[in-house]
C-alpha cells in the first residue's frame, strides 16, 4: 500500500472510530435529558457553580450538548463539511480532555457520564478514552478531505436537517414522557430486591445515612440509630459511603416513613401491587395532574393496594403539596438521588409486586386504571420491558437509520450511473454512435456585411421574422446587420424568433475613437451576438489576435454571445497547415477565456478560399477540420465543454449543399454570406435542418 493509501486508511479509521463513539454517546443522553441535566449540575456543584446554574440553563445545556454529539458522529460518519466538522470536533475534545484530566485530578465526581446510564467508566478510563478521541479528531484535521464521502455534496444539506430535527425531537419526547430506553436498575421488569443482594463472601461497601432535623430553630444531624422524635421537622437527608467494596446495582433503596421507620423490606416483600408516587422534590413538582394521581390512589385504596408518595423534600414542601393537590396519601422519604434514578420524572408513578417493577409512567401520560392498557400491565404481571425495547429499537430505525440508509443508496445509485454515463462518454465508439444525440444548439447566423441600405434592411427583416413565426425553425436564427440597421431591425423583429447580431465591434470600451463602435453600445441597440475575427477583418484592417482578444472580451463583459472565425488561406490548405492555422487562432484570442466565458463562445470555420469564391469545401473536408477543431477544444477545456460548444461552417453555403453538410457530426449550422441577403435563399438553407 502506497504512503498515501495508508494515510487515508487511518483517517478513515479514526473516523469511523469518532462517529459511532459520538453516536451511541450522544443518542443515550439525548434520549435521558434529565439525567443529563443531573450530570451537568453535579460537575455545577463540584465547580461550585450550582448557585449560578438556572434549571432551564442546564436543561437547555443537556439538550444541547447531547445533539452536538449526536450531530458531530453523524457528519463524520457521511463527511459532510468535512474541514469544518473535524476542527469542531478537535475543539470540542480538547475541551472534554481537559474536564476529564480535572475529574482524574480532583475526582469531584465519581461517573462521567459520557455514555450516560449505558456505560459506566472510571475517571481514568474517561481520560484514556478521551485522550484517544482527541488523537483521533486531530488526524481528522490534518486530513480532512481523507474521508470518504458516503452521500454527494449536493444531498448533505438533508443528512443536516434531518439529523439536527431528529435528535431534538428524541429529547424532546424523552422529556416530556420517559427515556425510550432505560439503562437504570429500576427498569420495567427489574427485580429490586435482587438488584440490591450482595454475592456470597463478598465484602460490600458501608453507607451512612444522615438525617438533618430542626427543633426551635436548631438543626441537627442524626442517623438512623439516633433518629429523634416527631417533635424535630426533617429538613433533609443524605448518605455517604464510609468504606469501599462490591457495591450492587440498587445500594441505596430505602424507604422511612416520617416518624423514622424503614419499611423497604416490607414494601418490597408485598404480594399485592405498590404505586409508588415519585417526586424527588416536591417544591419543582408538577401539580398540572394532581386529578389523575388522586384516581389512581382512589383505584388503589378502593382495590387494597399501597400507595405511597416518595420524597426527599421536608415536611413543609410535603405540606404544601397536600395543600395544592388535596392529597390524602402518606408520604415517605427516600434519598433524593435514589428518586432522581428511579424516575426520570418529577413527579413520577412506578408500580411494584414482590419488589418487581410493574411499569413506569411519567406524570404526563399517567395510566387510567380502568383502562385495557392498565388492566393488561396488571394481568401480565411480571413487569417484562423487551418486547417493547425490541419494539423502540425498531421504531428508532424506521425513522432515523433507513431513510439516511435509502438516501445514501439512492444517491451512490446516481452517482454510479453518473459514473457510467461519463466513462460512456470516454469511449470512441459511444461518442461516434451518439455524436448527433449531443443536446449543442444548432445554428443558422446571416453576416449581411456592407449590404442593403436601412429601408432595405428593416423590410427583409421583416419578411424572414414572418416567415419564421409562420413556420418554426429547427435550429437558431441570427442576422448580423451593419451598425446602422442594428437598432430599427431590433423593433421589427422578435429575438425569440430572429436573433439580432453587430459584424463587429471595437476594441476599446469608450473614448476618443472616431468611427468606432463599442461593444456596449451594440449591446444597448438589443444586439444579442456579434461577429469577431472574421477573415475580412484580419486581412483588409490587419486585426491581430491581441486586438480580437479584447474585442472578445468587452463583448462577453457586456453579455454579447461571440462568433468567433477561423480558418486558413488557399495558400495554407494546399501546404497541409490547416490544423496549424485555427489552433493559433484560438489561442492567440479565446484559449485565454475561463471555461465559464468560453462556453459562451460560436465557432465558425471559414476556409478563407471558399468565401465568396463559389468553391466549397466538400462535406468530408469540411467535418474533418470541424473534428480536429472540437479535439482540441476538448484538450483545453475538457470533453463536455468540446460536447457542447456549437461550430459553424461559413464558406459559400447554399441551400444546395446544406443538407449534406450539416448532415456532419460536428457541423452544427453555418455563418451565411451572400445567401443571407434573400429571405428565401436564407430559408432554404434554414430548412436544412428538416
Amino acid at each position: 500500500m502506497t504512503v498515501s493509501g495508508t494515510q487515508r486508511l487511518l483517517v478513515n479509521i479514526c473516523r469511523l472510530t469518532v462517529a459511532v463513539t459520538f453516536i451511541f454517546s450522544g443518542f443515550v443522553k439525548a434520549i435521558d435529558p434529565l439525567g443529563t441535566q443531573y450530570k451537568i449540575e453535579d460537575y455545577a456543584e463540584a465547580a461550585g457553580l450550582l448557585s449560578m446554574a438556572n434549571t432551564w440553563v442546564t436543561l437547555g445545556l443537556s439538550v444541547a450538548l447531547s445533539a452536538l454529539e449526536f450531530c458531530l458522529g453523524v457528519f463524520l460518519l457521511f463527511a459532510i463539511h468535512r474541514r469544518v466538522v473535524t476542527r469542531i470536533t478537535v475543539v470540542f475534545m480538547a475541551v472534554m480532555t481537559l474536564i476529564t484530566l480535572w475529574l482524574w485530578i480532583a475526582d469531584p465526581v465519581k461517573d462521567c457520564g459520557c455514555f450516560g446510564d449505558a456505560i459506566h467508566l472510571s475517571n481514568g478510563q474517561t481520560l484514556l478514552k478521551n485522550v484517544i478521541l482527541l488523537a483521533c479528531a486531530v488526524v481528522l484535521a490534518w486530513r480532512p478531505l481523507d474521508m470518504v464521502r458516503f452521500i454527494s455534496r449536493s444531498n448533505q444539506w438533508i443528512v443536516v436537517n434531518y439529523t439536527v430535527l431528529f435528535i431534538v425531537l428524541v429529547s424532546a419526547y424523552c422529556l416530556y414522557h420517559l427515556p425510550l430506553f432505560d439503562f437504570r436498575p429500576y427498569h420495567v421488569g427489574a427485580d429490586i430486591k435482587k438488584g440490591m443482594e450482595m454475592p456470597p463472601g463478598v465484602k460490600g461497601p458501608e453507607f451512612e445515612t444522615t438525617f438533618i432535623m430542626e427543633k426551635d430553630g436548631e438543626k441537627k444531624e442524626f442517623t438512623l440509630e439516633n433518629y429523634p422524635d416527631s417533635t424535630w421537622t426533617f429538613i433533609d437527608s443524605k448518605t455517604v459511603q464510609t468504606s469501599d467494596g462490591y457495591v450492587p446495582p440498587i445500594h441505596d433503596f430505602s424507604i422511612t416513613t416520617d416518624e423514622g421507620e424503614d419499611i423497604t423490606e416490607e414494601v418490597l416483600a408485598d404480594k399485592g401491587y405498590t404505586f409508588l408516587l415519585v417526586a424527588p422534590q416536591l417544591e419543582k413538582a408538577d401539580d398540572s395532574n394532581f386529578g389523575d394521581i388522586d384516581r389512581i390512589h382512589e383505584y388503589a385504596d378502593d382495590n387494597g393496594m399501597r400507595f405511597i408518595g416518595l420524597t426527599a423534600s421536608s415536611d413543609k414542601a410535603i405540606d404544601r403539596w397536600r395543600e395544592m393537590t388535596g392529597a390524602e396519601y402518606d408520604f415517605c422519604i427516600t434519598d433524593g438521588t435514589t428518586l432522581k434514578t428511579m424516575i426520570r420524572s418529577n413527579p413520577g408513578l412506578m408500580l411494584l409486586k414482590e419488589g418487581r417493577v410493574i411499569g413506569k409512567w411519567s406524570h404526563n401520560d399517567l395510566p387510567d386504571p380502568i383502562s385495557e392498557d392498565f388492566k393488561k400491565v396488571l394481568a401480565e404481571n411480571k413487569g417484562k420491558d423487551s418486547v417493547q425495547t425490541a419494539t423502540k429499537l425498531l421504531k428508532v430505525v424506521m425513522w432515523f437509520v433507513l431513510p439516511l440508509l435509502f438516501l445514501t443508496l439512492a444517491d451512490r445509485l446516481w452517482a454510479w450511473t453518473h459514473w457510467v454515463r461519463r466513462k460512456k462518454k470516454s469511449n470512441k465508439l459511444y461518442k461516434l454512435l451518439n455524436r448527433k444525440k449531443t443536446m449543442r444548439k444548432k445554428i443558422v447566423a446571416g453576416n449581411w456585411k456592407m449590404n442593403l441600405n436601412l429601408q432595405e434592411g428593416v423590410a427583409l427583416a421583416k419578411e424572414l421574422n414572418d416567415a419564421l413565426t409562420a413556420e418554426k425553425a429547427n435550429c437558431d436564427v441570427v442576422i448580423c446587420t451593419p451598425f446602422i440597421h442594428l437598432a430599427s431591425v431590433a423593433q421589427v423583429i422578435n429575438q425569440d424568433v430572429l436573433a439580432l447580431g453587430a459584424e463587429n465591434c471595437a476594441d476599446k470600451e469608450k473614448g476618443a475613437y472616431t468611427g468606432e463602435v463599442s461593444a456596449e453600445m451594440v449591446k444597448s441597440t438589443g444586439a444579442q451576438y456579434v461577429i469577431l475575427g472574421h477573415s475580412e477583418r484580419r486581412g483588409y484592417y490587419n486585426e491581430t489576435p491581441e486586438i480580437l482578444k479584447e474585442k472578445v472580451l468587452l463583448a462577453l463583459k457586456n453579455d454579447l454571445k461571440v462568433i468567433f472565425c477561423i480558418g486558413e488561406s488557399l495558400e495554407e490548405r494546399e501546404a497541409n497547415k490547416q490544423n496549424e492555422v485555427v489552433k493559433a487562432e484560438l489561442e492567440g484570442s479565446v484559449f485565454n477565456l475561463s471555461e465559464e466565458d468560453f462556453r459562451k463562445i460560436v465557432i465558425a470555420y471559414e476556409p478563407i478560399w471558399a468565401i465568396g469564391t463559389g468553391k466549397t469545401a466538400t462535406s468530408d473536408q469540411a467535418e474533418e477540420i470541424h473534428a480536429y477543431i472540437r479535439s482540441i477544444i476538448a484538450e483545453k477545456y475538457g470533453e463536455a465543454v468540446a460536447d457542447d460548444t456549437t461550430i459553424l461552417y461559413g464558406g459559400s453555403c447554399k441551400a444546395s449543399n446544406a443538407p449534406e453538410l450539416f448532415a456532419k457530426p460536428d457541423i452544427d449550422g453555418g455563418l451565411i454570406g451572400g445567401a443571407s441577403l434573400k429571405a428565401a435563399d436564407f430559408k432554404g438553407i434554414i430548412d436544412a435542418w428538416k
